[in-house]
């Protein structure tokens, strides 16, 4: 009892409710005095100046459809089907509110409709409660294609997973990998959302970013602009009924979101006409992908039964025929809806009734629309699910498993291209479940956006795109000069490594730098946080790439391979010391080993003269020579002239070769040493120096807020800060030359060129360390990102940038010394060449000494023998005719 006055109650609310029932004042014939009625529920925009083409198309096919039903009279138990109609409004409570309505006070046998997919979702269980078939003509979700959940429903429109389907193998054909979603928060565009998905899925294909328009507010729901210009997709498919989608064009126009830099898809034609020519250029190159009917696609339709319908629709409503060629697709999938049911409802009188004395359309008694039933559903819907036959859509079949027509599905798609001063849509490809997309003619063009043959990439492109690329002055790697002319005026320009690298990569790239200089007091720190927070889109500088840093942005393929160098003052030119090779031994302990060696020779001299022969036949001198000679020999383990022969010489020259083994180790032990130290002048050799403490921390200097300050935290100091802050470079130079800090961790690049070009009293010791790169900065998922990595490699594969690092990195006026080696220098060494210079002068001397008198004789023998000559050629001048017998008798 209670359900029943609730049905009561709900009927009331119905009733007393606003009807939205609209008999359409045409010319048509009125088809309502039947009693066995089909209803249209036909989509209108609410309030609209003027019906919507799908409309009045759907509504003169609905029409034709009855009217041809009588022409071929076709009759239920002998009464012609007539038909009521409804202009639904996307409200779902108004469209069942008019079909509950209708309902009660006639005998609807069949509904066509409705359009929206919504709407559907509602009949549907409505009129399953009630036992009547409902066959829509453009409801798409794929939720309706569920038998169980809507057990009467049917329709001739292909689902939208099938659209999906056609929509993932054109991308797969083009190459494409990834689009944006744009849907209408409805069944119809959450539907086409899931499925699109699902294929994507399936052909491991993206979908970057779902956007939702909401229906109730007619906005979409987020920033339009910020989600397709940030998203690395550069493909937009729009699932949205035409009145929605030509909202969202607009906004898309007005945004700058459209063509020629991104390519979008709609599911349905819209009015081109309702914007304004300026934009037509950017409407170029957009796609509508829709199903047809077809004859579109050269399957075969029935004809005879189309040209029937059209004839009616031209005797009693011509002024809306638009021609054979254009009528709206939806409205002949309405009619074969239409037709589907008259052809049902003819079978199942004509032969499942025909020796039966009940009427084969029969209801119950009932006036309030829910508690009404049709008698014979599962006859009608087992006819609809055998029947066959050829529409003007194509061939019309069902099943009894599932909602949609067996086969017949077909789409197309359509370009919009230029024609005279207008647009137009063109179809270029076909679609069927038989075949993949094709051409549509073998001569279709398509025009993709920006009016161009090309086919776009769907990724985005930095091509016309304004980059704010942030740079920092470091030489050589960006130097800023500026010149005054004539006039007062000051014209900065910029130079270097990365000016050059921002060239490079816009003339690949074809974007517009907008070169913007960052304050020398910022650090690197500072730019990294203005790049995440969008204040650059680039940072094109010697920016070391760090974990850390990592988390917040993201870097390029390396632009410069990049490590850690120490960089001191350069060390004063080495003093000669003539005595260095002395050093060894103090001078106390030269004294002493030169008294061993008079005591030693003292002793041989005294053990050995009475029974060496070498020492025998010699004078005194010569004998303690030869014996000093012997000793300092043995301590300099040489080998003397002459053997000991006592055995106290012996034992005497043992100790001395005990002397000589220590000797000898402990200054080559010594000199080594010495020399290492004359050789490493400088304050540090290297980063073990740094880390060991070799001297002060605090006279380290170390730039704030970059990687060399990361490096020292966590590798020199454990954490601690107990550096010389820096905030600059060229501050580091300063303080280095000035005496205020003895070393600076730096990165390589720029030390190497700032010692070799500009500060020659700086110097770099120690070996590379702590190696890393330099990458260009930008924000985490830049959608460029992919772009600019593919030619900064292009451009390393090439060695265009190697060529750079030569060109500003090589070179220079400041002469360097290698200081990395361990050789031993000829100035540590001088004194030591200088004493045998001095030994070998002595030894000459010597040599001369002892052959003086073989000198002596030789001059003597030489001024003879130029006195002879002499008197020889007085002679001959003399006596002229003497022979040279007689000139030597006179001699």
């Amino acid at each position: 009892m209670a359900s029943w006055w609730s049905f009561r109650y709900l009927w009331l609310y119905f009733t007393l409710g606003q009807f939205n029932v609209l008999y359409v004042r045409t010319d048509w014939p009125s088809l309502n005095t039947s009693n066995i009625q089909l209803l249209s529920l036909l989509y209108d925009t609410p309030g609209g100046s003027s019906p919507l083409i799908t409309y009045v198309h759907g509504f003169a096919m609905f029409k034709s459809a009855i009217i041809l039903a009588q022409r071929y009279n076709i009759t239920i138990e002998g009464q012609f089907i007539g038909s009521q109609s409804v202009s639904t409004d996307g409200i779902i409570m108004d469209v069942l509110q008019s079909t509950c309505q209708i309902t009660s006070t006639a005998n609807i046998v069949g509904i066509v409709g409705p359009r929206l997919s919504r709407e559907s979702q509602i009949i549907a269980p409505f009129a399953a409660k009630i036992g009547i078939p409902v066959i829509s003509h453009d409801s798409t979700t794929p939720a309706l294609s569920d038998r169980s959940a809507y057990p009467t429903f049917y329709r001739t429109v292909p689902a939208d997973d099938t659209a999906a389907l056609a929509i993932g193998q054109l991308f797969i054909l083009l190459n494409w990998t990834s689009c944006v979603v744009i849907y209408q928060n409805d069944a119809f565009g959450q539907g086409f959302e899931q499925a699109i998905s699902d294929v994507f899925n399936n052909y491991n294909l993206t979908i970057a970013e779902t956007i939702m328009f909401d229906i109730a507010t007619l906005h979409i729901r987020g920033d339009l602009k910020s989600l397709l210009i940030n998203n690395p997709t550069r493909i937009v498919l729009l699932w949205a009924q035409e009145d929605y989608a030509t909202m969202i064009l607009q906004s898309a126009l007005d945004l700058g979101v459209l063509g020629p830099s991104f390519t979008w898809i709609l599911s349905a034609e819209i009015d081109l006409s309702s914007f304004d020519p300026q934009w037509y250029p950017n409407l170029i190159g957009m796609f509508t992908m829709e199903a047809v009917v077809g004859n579109v696609v050269n399957a075969p339709i029935n004809t005879t039964l189309l040209n029937d319908a059209y004839n009616i629709w031209q005797m009693y409503e011509p002024e809306s025929f638009p021609g054979s060629a254009n009528v709206d697709y939806s409205a002949l999938f309405a009619f074969d809806a239409t037709w589907t049911l008259i052809q049902s409802l003819a079978q199942l009188c004509s032969t499942v009734f025909t020796n039966d004395s009940s009427s084969c359309i029969s209801f119950t008694n009932d006036t309030f629309c829910f508690n009404k039933q049709f008698l014979n559903t599962d006859n009608l819907l087992n006819v609809i699910n055998s029947n066959t036959f050829l529409g003007v859509t194509g061939p019309i079949q069902f099943s009894a498993n599932i909602t949609n027509r067996v086969n017949g599905t077909y789409f197309i798609l359509k370009n919009v291209q230029s024609a005279s001063n207008n647009l137009q849509y063109v179809p270029v490809m076909s679609w069927s479940n038989s075949q993949i997309w094709t051409l549509y003619t073998s001569t279709s063009v398509i025009l993709w956006p920006g009016n161009t043959l090309t086919l776009p990439s769907d990724s985005a492109s930095a091509s016309g795109v304004t980059f704010r690329i942030a740079i920092y002055e470091v030489t050589p790697f960006t130097i800023v000069t500026q010149t005054t002319d004539s006039f007062g005026n000051i014209t900065t320009t910029y130079t270097g490594y990365m000016p050059d690298l921002i060239n490079l990569l816009q003339t690949n790239m074809s974007f517009i730098p907008q070169i913007i200089l960052v304050p020398s007091n910022n650090t690197y720190d500072d730019l990294i946080y203005a790049v995440a927070n969008g204040m650059y889109d680039m940072v094109v500088a010697d920016v070391t790439v760090t974990s850390a840093r990592e988390e917040l942005v993201d870097f390029s393929a390396s632009i410069f391979d990049d490590s850690l160098r120490i960089i001191i003052r350069e060390a004063p030119s080495v003093n000669i010391d003539w005595l260095a090779f002395l050093k060894p031994f103090s001078r106390t302990l030269w004294l002493t080993i030169l008294g061993t060696v008079v005591y030693a020779s003292i002793l041989i001299f005294l053990i050995e003269r009475p029974y060496n022969e070498a020492l025998q036949d010699r004078s005194v001198i010569s004998a303690s020579a030869m014996s000093t000679w012997y000793s300092m020999a043995t301590i300099m383990a040489c080998a003397p002239d002459f053997n000991v022969t006592t055995a106290a010489g012996r034992l005497l020259t043992i100790g001395l070769y005990i002397l000589s083994l220590i000797l000898l180790a402990a200054y080559t032990a010594n000199l080594a040493s010495d020399l290492t130290i004359q050789k490493s002048q400088t304050v540090v050799s290297g980063i073990d120096d740094i880390k060991n403490g070799k001297i002060p921390f605090s006279r380290i200097g170390i730039l704030v807020g970059s990687a060399m300050e990361d490096y020292y935290l966590q590798e020199v100091s454990g954490g601690s800060r107990n550096f010389y802050s820096l905030t600059s470079i060229t501050e580091a130079y300063d303080k280095l030359l000035s005496g205020v800090i003895d070393a600076s961790i730096m990165d390589v690049g720029p030390v190497e060129y700032a010692t070799t070009h500009i500060y020659c009293n700086l110097t770099l010791v120690g070996a590379d360390f702590d190696a890393s790169a330099f990458g260009i900065v930008y924000q985490k998922g830049w959608i460029y990102a992919n772009e600019l990595d593919v030619n900064l490699l292009s451009l390393r594969e090439q060695g265009v940038l190697d060529t750079l690092r030569t060109k500003w990195f090589e070179g220079g006026d400041c002469s360097q010394t290698d200081d990395s080696g361990t050789a031993m220098t000829v100035e540590s060494l001088a004194g030591l060449f200088l004493t045998f210079g001095v030994i070998s002068i002595l030894s000459l001397l010597l040599f001369v000494w002892l052959k003086r008198s073989v000198i002596k004789d030789y001059f003597k023998s030489r001024k003879r023998r130029r006195t002879l000559v002499i008197t020889q050629n007085t002679m001959k001048e003399e006596h002229p005719q003497e022979t040279v017998a007689e000139q030597f008798v006179h001699l």
